[in-house]
């Protein structure tokens, strides 16, 4: 391998791993995440150039950090505007020249940290729309492409571009501050952020649309995510409950779908085929939240309730070993603490196989008014009729199903299901 491509190589590895601590530092330094982008590309030009010649550095990120601080102090002088800044730029580019480079990469100190969070918070304001908060997230913290992240989720890239365009200059006009919020504020947001993060997961773990039933790149996003914000926010037990649960849900994608593509339901899934470092690290997790559950003097939260039912559902050798008591309890829990019709329609999976499907379709039938567009309403409910041995209902209800879900695998199963169910 030539030595210029070995130095191109190097240059985009770092870029892809060092992009989100990068903007995140310069955003804090300039205060405009645009800016903040426009700097870090001007560093990555300047690599290009020099790497190949001057060899790759020991430290590439905290060579590009530099570089892009050198790059800002450069434009502040040709800019007045932003001459009130030139002070405080240039204190912190001398002190660099005097000094060593950052920490090496993966090397989260506390100044990393604090700039990673910062842009946590800022890129899931409340104030954004959801769409618009998990673009910014995936592109500022994640370090996807917006081509990768219309891939990701089926939409034009200019789509994407647009909601991130948008939300930047939304922040921008809002004056959002780039901070963590403190107290009761710290709350309210941290809601927003765990909800960003566990929406990127769903959407990995059963596509919305599309031909695909899960998405293992989006849910490696929403691991590596989730894994940040629990090293970031070691306090807060909900950022280990929602860290607990995707390594636990995360543990099964593999066996979600058969070779051929094909759906593969929980009670058919193949467990040896689950990630077992996943499950060990979902456990640990879970740990932490309820060890700082009980030292805050809390109850569980959402995230850490859905995350002991799935460990339960880890803890079963076999579907057939499962402790549904166990889940219907959690899942009574759940829906006492954080009641949604969503939660019902789980509830009453979990009380089936404990007390039976007439018992799990009483739960059903009392929020199928709210939930009449929801395909897995329809679904859970046709299955609940085959086994009542009521299949013509049961096939209607797995036709409105099929209308109903955008993801041709799923359409496929539930149609084959419709297929069959007069004949049971």
């Amino acid at each position: 391998m030539s030595a210029d491509l070995r130095a191109r190589r190097a240059v985009e590895a770092a870029w892809r791993i060092e992009w989100p601590r990068l903007v995140a530092g310069l955003t804090r330094v300039v205060g405009d995440i645009s800016t903040a982008e426009e700097l870090a590309q001007d560093a990555l030009v300047a690599a290009l150039e020099q790497w190949p010649r001057e060899g790759v550095p020991p430290n590439p990120g905290g060579w590009l950090m530099l570089t892009a601080k050198h790059r800002a102090v450069d434009r502040i002088r040709r800019d007045a505007t932003f001459a009130r800044k030139l002070e405080l730029l240039g204190r912190e580019a001398l002190l660099d020249e005097q000094s060593p480079p950052g920490p090496q990469p993966g090397d989260e100190s506390p100044a990393i940290a604090d700039d990673l969070l910062r842009m946590i918070f800022t890129a899931c304001h409340p104030v954004l729309s959801a769409p618009a908060r998990t673009a910014l997230t995936l592109r500022m913290v994640g370090g996807l492409t917006t081509t990768e992240i219309a891939r990701a989720y089926l939409v034009p890239e200019s789509t994407v571009a647009q909601r991130i365009v948008r939300a930047k200059k939304t922040i921008a006009d809002k004056r959002i501050p780039y901070e963590v919020p403190e107290g009761a504020e710290l709350a309210a947001r941290l809601d927003s952020v765990l909800e960003v993060v566990y929406l990127i997961f769903n959407e990995g773990y059963t596509a919305t649309s599309g031909e695909s039933w899960v998405r293992a790149e989006l849910c490696d996003d929403a691991l590596r995510l989730a894994r940040i914000l629990a090293g970031l926010l070691p306090d807060e037990p909900e950022a280990h409950g929602l860290a607990a649960l995707i390594e636990l849900q995360a543990s099964r994608t593999h066996a979600r779908s058969a070779p051929d593509g094909e759906l593969v339901l929980l009670p058919d899934q193949d467990r040896s085929r689950w990630n077992r470092l996943y499950i060990r690290r979902g456990f640990a997790a879970l740990a932490q939240a309820h060890t700082r559950n009980r030292t805050l003097g809390r109850q569980p939260g959402r995230y850490a309730l859905q995350a002991a039912i799935a460990a339960v559902h880890a803890l079963a050798a076999t579907a057939g070993d499962t402790d549904w008591r166990r889940i219907a309890g959690l899942y009574a829990q759940l829906a006492q603490r954080f009641p949604s019709p969503v939660v019902e329609l789980n509830r009453a999976v979990a009380v089936t196989m404990v007390h039976g499907p007439a018992a799990g379709l009483e739960l059903v039938d009392a929020v199928a008014g709210t939930l009449d567009d929801y395909h897995l309403l329809h679904a859970v409910r046709g299955d609940l009729l085959s086994r009542l041995g009521r299949g013509a209902q049961a096939r209607i209800a797995f036709e409105r199903a099929a209308e109903l879900t955008a993801n041709e695998t799923e359409r496929k199963l539930l149609r084959g299901r419709a297929e069959h169910a007069d004949g049971i």
